[in-house]
């Protein structure tokens, strides 16, 4: 068992989550509702907005995983910056009225998804695997879709349901609004990159490796070819035995986000059976693509995980040289919370429209990136499939910002070709997510 903390710093991954009488503090105010940490907005660096981790990122046991998602709560997001200089009039920070993040046809457009989007996914279902229950996953992500003119996807149409590890509809382990916050995230971006395809909820009753790796098993059991995990924790010697227990699954593309505390790595991101998922900043351009993006880093304890694995091995696909082992991570999509995503969620708070960041938002990006690209073939290992040469000429190149100091430097540091934080970079179509 692996207990995680939503502090993070630089330090060795084996030892990058010492909790701290401070810290202590810090969280208690965090779960109230009182605390906030200012950092400076990445897409107007003389701007200010204010977000905490969602009370999710504080384990409530022993042992168990911090789920990777940040909620803004304060100052405006580069969406709402964009909105102002259209039309003039500057948005409410922190107004639950209405959406305050890109949205999908921005995702679409930033990862060159649009055509595929609206032609294909049909037929394929896209797994979310997270713990504990959201009682009102099937409400809000009807609200989610209906606002952006997304196609319905409920129980009674098929395209969506709701299990526990067991894969039972009826008992369902019991609600956490922190984690309902994960959950809303993460279907509402797998409905945003795929909007034709199906999802199945899948909830562990715990968030510990083995109920959440179970839970990764009953999806696949239950037929998803792409399972996205939005969560991770201090790597152990045990996870190895995790790797073949729960993420060896040929055909299944299996995204896990990268983390949320800077440089160092993470498990299961850290899995050679997976794609990890790093995080970048997205902001609108004036190039040729309409769009930039960066490493994500808030501070010297949030931004994109990356680092070099201590116990997985590397993936035979892998070849960078300056990391014997597993290297985080693969491919990357938008993280910054300061260049968020709009979701809807009611569980737990004011029900409504709230920005997002952290790499539980890339995750389900990416996974529903794979179900666009489309079924892969058996026996594959769809993490292999960015470091084709297709693949790496399909995928828009991230080469500034950094995660934090590490040597060799491209494990933290962006480049031009593969490094640490944005993996090969960013989606630009599906070509680089198929066999």
């Amino acid at each position: 068992m692996r207990t995680t903390h939503p502090v993070r710093s630089t330090a060795a991954p084996g030892h990058r989550r010492r909790l701290t009488a401070a810290f202590v503090a810090t969280a208690a105010l965090a779960l109230s509702g009182l605390g906030t940490a200012a950092h400076a907005d990445t897409a107007t660096p003389t701007a200010k907005a204010t977000w905490t981790a969602t009370p999710c990122a504080t384990p409530k046991h022993h042992g168990e995983l911090a789920c990777d998602s940040f909620r803004v709560t304060g100052g405006l997001t580069a969406f709402q910056k964009q909105q102002a200089a259209r039309t003039g009039i500057t948005p409410k920070a922190a107004d639950a009225t209405s959406p305050s993040g890109y949205g999908p046809s921005d995702l679409q457009s930033a990862y060159g998804l649009t055509s595929a989007a609206s032609s294909n996914g049909s037929g394929e279902t896209i797994a979310i695997v997270d713990a504990y229950d959201d009682p009102n996953a099937a409400a809000d992500l009807a609200k989610y879709r209906s606002y952006y003119g997304l196609s319905a996807c409920t129980t009674s149409n098929g395209c969506f349901t709701k299990v526990s590890q067991t894969g039972s509809s009826t008992s369902l382990p019991s609600a956490d609004s922190g984690w309902a916050e994960e959950e809303s995230l993460d279907l509402d971006m797998a409905s945003a990159t795929c909007p034709n395809c199906n999802i199945l909820l899948v909830e562990a009753k715990s968030a510990t490796t083995a109920n959440l790796g179970t839970a990764v098993n009953e999806a696949v059991k239950l037929g998803a070819k792409y399972v996205s995990n939005s969560y991770g924790g201090s790597e152990s010697s045990s996870d190895t035995s995790y790797d073949s227990s729960y993420f060896n699954h040929p055909g299944v593309a299996i995204t896990v986000s990268a983390g949320d505390g800077g440089y160092g790595a993470e498990y299961p991101a850290a899995s050679k059976y997976v794609t990890a998922v790093g995080g970048t900043a997205l902001s609108k351009s004036s190039s040729s693509r309409g769009w930039t993006e960066s490493v994500w880093k808030t501070s010297s304890t949030e931004g994109t995980g990356s680092g070099c694995s201590a116990y997985d091995a590397k993936p035979a696909w892998q070849t960078d040289t300056g990391c014997g082992k597993r290297t985080i991570s693969d491919v990357s999509a938008v993280a910054d919370p300061a260049t968020g995503v709009s979701v809807y969620d009611s569980y737990g708070v004011t029900a409504g429209w709230y920005t997002f960041g952290g790499t539980s938002a890339s995750s389900p990006i990416i996974a529903g990136v794979y179900a666009l690209a489309g079924t892969p073939s058996s026996g594959s290992y769809p993490a292999r499939f960015p470091y084709t040469a297709a693949g790496t000429s399909a995928l828009n190149d991230v080469t500034s910002g950094n995660n934090g100091t590490c040597s060799p430097s491209y494990l933290c540091t962006a480049r031009s070709g593969y490094d640490g934080p944005t993996g090969w970079g960013t989606p630009d179509g599906t070509s680089a997510f198929t066999g």
